[in-house]
C-alpha cells in the first residue's frame, strides 16, 4: 500500500494556527507578552538545540507564561536560522569589532562549540545583543493583542448578558 505524501501546510494557514495557540494562552496579558518576549528573545540566540529548555527557565526566573515562551521560540525555524546566525556574525563584528570565522551552514551550538569556546562566547554575546530588539516587540504586540483580545471577550460577555 503506498502512503499519500503529506501536503505542506501553506503560511497563511500556519499564521492561523499560530494566532489559535496565543489565543488560548492563560493569564494576564503581561504575564504572557513577557513569556513571548522572553520565547522570541531565545529563538535569535544560536543555543539550538537548548531554546525550549532556556526559555522555559527563563520564563519561571522571569515570572512569564512558559506556553508563550515555547511558542515564541517557534520563531526560531530551519529557514529563520541561518539568518539569525549570520546576523549574530554581523552584529558582532558591528559591535564587538571582534570578526570571528563564519559559515552560513552551522545550524546548532554543537558545531560552534566545535569551532572553540571564544567563537561560541562571541556568538552566544552577540545573539543576546540581537535579540533585545525583537523581544521588546513581542512584548509590545502580545500585550495589545491579547489586551484587546480580552476586552472584546469582555465586550460580548457583557451584552450577551444584557
Amino acid at each position: 500500500m503506498t502512503e499519500k505524501p503529506k501536503k505542506s501546510v501553506p503560511l497563511k494557514e500556519r499564521f492561523k494556527q499560530f494566532l489559535v495557540h496565543i489565543k488560548k494562552l492563560q493569564g494576564e496579558p503581561r504575564y504572557i507578552a513577557m513569556g513571548m518576549a522572553i520565547g522570541v528573545f531565545v529563538a535569535i540566540t544560536p543555543t539550538i538545540p537548548f531554546h525550549t529548555i532556556i526559555a522555559i527557565g527563563l520564563a519561571f526566573i522571569l515570572k512569564g507564561s512558559k506556553p508563550a515562551a515555547i511558542i515564541g521560540v517557534w520563531v526560531s525555524n530551519p529557514v529563520t536560522i541561518p539568518v539569525f546566525y549570520y546576523a549574530c556574525f554581523k552584529v558582532g563584528t558591528l559591535f564587538l569589532n571582534d570578526p570571528i570565522p563564519y559559515d552560513i551552514h552551522f545550524e546548532s551550538i554543537h558545531e560552534l562549540l566545535n569551532l572553540g569556546l571564544d567563537v561560541t562566547v562571541a556568538m552566544l554575546i552577540r545573539g543576546v545583543l540581537l535579540g533585545i530588539i525583537p523581544a521588546l516587540i513581542a512584548y509590545f504586540i502580545t500585550y495589545r493583542f491579547i489586551s484587546k483580545l480580552r476586552e472584546r471577550a469582555r465586550h460580548r460577555k457583557k451584552e450577551s448578558s444584557a
